[in-house]
């Protein structure tokens, strides 16, 4: 069979060089600094502040943020520090206390209901802008005789910013006294914000919540600190040993041991 003839010296050095001059940018690059970018602190983050009757998970732009720590009772506000970043989607699952097999509550004695109030720290509160999806109801009908639930799959990735959700109805307002509130939700600051639901308070169990934020609403311009660990922030990475005094705070030493030689 034919013999290839060998790649001439000269055609190897011009592949190397193509390779070297293309993919040096790529492998082992440093990564690249991000102008007027620095280190956020906690006068960058804004509070949100949440009451579920009975239970929810929050979302902002697609990471988990906060999770109500009581599954149902008593009722509780949560609040959490969070980092915003516009514009912002805000998505949360919020359950009522019910029979997963009955939608009724407390040994199938009564027919429960639901509600959720949010506000967050740039203006961002509830109301009938926000999309509600119910994706499981019962006792289907009100029907406590024979009860039984009807549940739909919950859509993948439905708390994800890019999700389309264009198909969802409009959340319902209610009012204070349709969602009879407990004394923690006296406690916080709601100010401007309105109780939220799907169409039934009653018979809607599981309820997904969205909302797209496109700006902060109170019109304060906020740094985007998204993708901070991907760049090098104003003022460079930190030093070896964690900067002055080798991360210590103040650059004090530790305590001496016996004999006066560090331990």
């Amino acid at each position: 069979m034919p013999v290839r003839p060998a790649l001439s010296p000269a055609i190897v050095t011009a592949v190397l060089l193509v390779a070297v001059v293309f993919l040096a940018p790529v492998v082992g690059q440093p990564p690249a600094a991000r102008p007027g970018l620095r280190k956020p602190a906690m006068t960058d983050t804004i509070r949100a502040t949440v009451y579920a009757d009975n239970w929810f998970v929050l979302y902002v732009n697609g990471e988990q943020v906060a999770v109500d720590s009581i599954a149902f009772l008593p009722h509780n506000v949560v609040a959490v520090d969070i980092l915003p970043a516009y514009p912002m989607t805000i998505a949360v699952m919020a359950r009522d206390n019910f029979d997963p097999q009955t939608g009724m509550e407390y040994a199938n004695s009564q027919i429960g209901d639901g509600g959720l109030v949010l506000a967050f720290g740039d203006g961002t509160v509830t109301d009938g802008s926000w999309k509600a999806r119910c994706v499981s109801r019962g006792p289907v009908g009100g029907d406590t005789t024979a009860p039984r639930v009807e549940s739909e799959p919950i859509p993948a990735d439905w708390f994800a910013a890019g999700f389309d959700d264009s198909s969802w109805p409009a959340a319902k307002e209610y009012t204070e006294e349709e969602i009879g509130p407990k004394q923690p939700y006296y406690d916080a600051d709601f100010a401007g914000a309105k109780f939220i639901w799907s169409d039934d308070l009653k018979l809607d169990n599981v309820v997904l919540f969205r909302k797209r934020v496109a700006a902060p609403p109170d019109g304060r311009e906020r740094t985007d600190f998204r993708g901070l660990n991907d760049v090098v922030p104003e003022g460079g990475p930190r030093r070896p040993g964690g900067g002055p005094g080798g991360g210590r705070r103040g650059g004090q030493r530790p305590p001496a041991g016996p004999g006066g030689a560090d331990r």
